[in-house]
């Protein structure tokens, strides 16, 4: 399969997205690696080409928009990422979670339909390969620590108070 990508400059660094045919987005981040991007993409979804782009469109709009400070603006953009039925329903609810109102990670278990399964939900965020579509950055450890995020902290800090308006 052949993909798209493209990586923009925003004030939080490069950012790289990686759609399929359809538009959907497989992989993306803060990063202007595109093999960083993929490693999390499902086998049956990794394109075996990505081509750079010099727009993607409604996707690269998005993620302006989002920088610039309209937070919903990727709310839209269709997701496509593959796992078991708890990650994918986590990353189903992670995309309901609104910007500015961080989650715990219990909370977001519970949003999956799994109140008991935080670590489950930590770990269907340490899978995301669409940073920012499935806004992984908005869950935070029960005791309102940043907990982990695979661009960093210091990141995870500068969206949430990105979010904060």
């Amino acid at each position: 399969m052949i993909a798209h990508r493209s990586t923009i400059d925003t004030h939080l660094g490069p950012f790289t997205t990686v759609v399929d045919a359809d538009g959907a987005v497989l992989a993306s981040g803060w990063t202007a690696e595109v093999d960083e991007l993929l490693s999390l993409t499902a086998a049956s979804l990794r394109p075996t080409e990505t081509r750079k782009a010099l727009d993607l469109g409604a996707v690269d709009k998005a993620v302006e928009r989002y920088h610039a400070g309209e937070l919903d603006a990727v709310d839209e953009i269709p997701v496509r990422q593959r796992s078991g039925p708890f990650r994918e329903h986590t990353w189903a609810a992670l995309r309901t979670v609104p910007a500015g109102a961080p989650v715990t990670y219990r909370e977001c278990a519970a949003l999956a339909g799994r109140p008991e399964a935080a670590r489950a939900a930590a770990a269907a965020c340490a899978n995301n390969a669409a940073a920012l579509f499935v806004p992984c950055h908005r869950v935070l450890r029960g005791d309102g620590a940043l907990g982990g995020f695979r661009w960093g902290t210091d990141l995870k800090a500068g969206l949430l108070e990105h979010e904060k308006g």
